[in-house]
């Protein structure tokens, strides 16, 4: 009851064509702190034409109670960084974490305009980002995981640290977990 008076009143702006397809949106819901799946329509690029309200289209506000994370088949948008375990154990704990955001916001800005990157950083999804921060022994082995990344297409910044010209970290551009988690599964959490 309280959801559907809510809902009239923060409904996402409906959008009205005779060729219309059917969208999903995400809505937040500041004073319910959840998101909900909206569907309205989206405009035809190759035809607009002034039609009634009466044809617009959006889903009941019982769609409130479909928050996103909450969907079994969703797959999560991940970041994986990935430091090296010899520099943790010799730098200050700082200074490693410092090399992990160069890498991480250098991965993120170099795809700014990917799909993903920029569904990652959107302000619905920007408090609820999710990092896999892990681990692999040394520089050696930071190399060989960028030249396997690199040889598989996938997206990532190795870190460079100036002046003394080594790796120190990894970081990858946000993807669906279900497209890069198999290029990590033998790596420990960084602890």
């Amino acid at each position: 009851m309280l959801i559907s008076q809510i809902s009239f009143c923060f409904s996402p702006p409906t959008i009205t064509s005779s060729y219309a397809t059917l969208i999903k949106s995400r809505v937040f819901y500041p004073f319910l702190k959840s998101r909900a799946t909206v569907f309205h329509r989206n405009v035809s690029s190759t035809k607009m034409s002034s039609v009634s309200n009466e044809e617009s289209f959006s889903i009941p506000s019982e769609t409130v109670n479909n928050v996103e994370e909450n969907k079994p088949n969703s797959d999560v948008v991940v970041q994986y960084v990935v430091l090296r375990r010899d520099l943790i154990d010799s730098w200050p704990l700082g200074s490693v974490v410092t090399q992990g955001c160069h890498a991480s916001v250098a991965a993120i800005w170099s795809n700014k305009d990917d799909a993903h990157t920029i569904d990652y950083c959107s302000p619905d999804n920007i408090d609820s980002m999710h990092k896999v921060t892990l681990e692999v022994k040394g520089e050696t082995q930071i190399q060989n995981l960028s030249q396997k990344l690199t040889t598989n297409g996938i997206a990532h910044k190795l870190w460079i640290e100036q002046p003394e010209n080594f790796p120190t970290c990894l970081a990858t551009k946000p993807y669906p977990k279900s497209v890069v988690s198999s290029f990590f599964k033998n790596l420990k959490l960084c602890k």
